[in-house]
């Protein structure tokens, strides 16, 4: 009891010495964003909306990056960032993917949205009580900021091959529900918070990222859904090389191998 009313009063102590402007800026530029794409959907203006989810994408990657680097993390970072990715990441995609395509399919549509919008959800609570207590380098589940600019980059892509307005594919209703599992999944996907864009690098790194500049530049939509299509299978991969090394027999020591 007496350790909970500290870490109340520490709570409000901190409130009352402010909070960080910059990152907490950022976050809420990313939830106008989220917003304005829900505006967007309910205009029929498809295409706007999922470009307004891929620059949310963008504005969710840098507030973490420029909090850590400039040490402006706080309690209420974390949380706001939260409440900011389920309107921009949860409820903005889900209502965008069903307005565009899973409509016609009536009960398994909107089920098929909902069940995006809940396991995003599940995902961030599950995210919130484990940063401090399990490994950073990786994430647990599919990350809702890339299962959001997946869909996006998706409809994106249609609209690139003609095909605008309102769709019926029966391989976006798969992909939703598929997106909606690997969010609480325990598949593990890398997290690149160890890549550090302020220290020194091997000449190499330079090159390749100038390289990807100029293939994203040169045909964006292929481009970015071709990332994010490989980021939500890497996970999958990088579970099953986890558990074969995990289960992989181990070698006998000199005194114990038999003649």
């Amino acid at each position: 009891m007496r350790r909970e009313k500290k870490e109340r009063r520490k709570k409000i102590n901190s409130m009352r010495k402010g909070i960080y402007i910059l990152p907490n800026l950022i976050t809420a530029a990313s939830l106008f964003c989220g917003f304005f794409s829900l505006l967007r959907t309910l205009q029929g203006d498809f295409y706007t909306a999922a470009i307004l989810i891929l620059v949310s994408g963008f504005l969710d990657g840098m507030d973490g990056k420029i909090a850590r680097y400039t040490n402006t993390t706080s309690r209420f970072g974390v949380e706001f960032d939260s409440l900011a990715d389920i309107v921009a990441f949860g409820v903005a995609p889900g209502i965008l993917v069903f307005a565009w395509a899973l409509e016609p399919f009536g009960r398994l549509g909107w089920l098929a949205a909902f069940l995006y919008v809940v396991c995003g959800a599940l995902r961030l609570g599950r995210y919130n009580i484990q940063v401090n207590t399990v490994e950073t380098r990786y994430f647990s589940g599919l990350p809702i900021p890339a299962a959001a600019c997946l869909i996006a980059a998706g409809i994106v892509v249609f609209y690139k091959l003609g095909d605008t307005g309102m769709s019926k594919h029966l391989i976006i209703l798969i992909a939703t529900y598929i997106l909606a599992f690997l969010m609480v999944s325990t598949v593990k996907y890398y997290g690149f918070k160890d890549i550090e864009l302020f220290r020194r690098k091997p000449f190499r790194w330079l090159v390749i990222a100038i390289l990807l500049i100029i293939v994203v530049a040169y045909e964006p939509e292929y481009t970015l859904l071709g990332i994010f299509l490989a980021y939500a299978i890497s996970g999958p991969v990088i579970t099953l090389i986890f558990l074969r090394r995990r289960h992989a027999p181990k070698p006998l020591l000199p005194e114990e191998e038999t003649i």
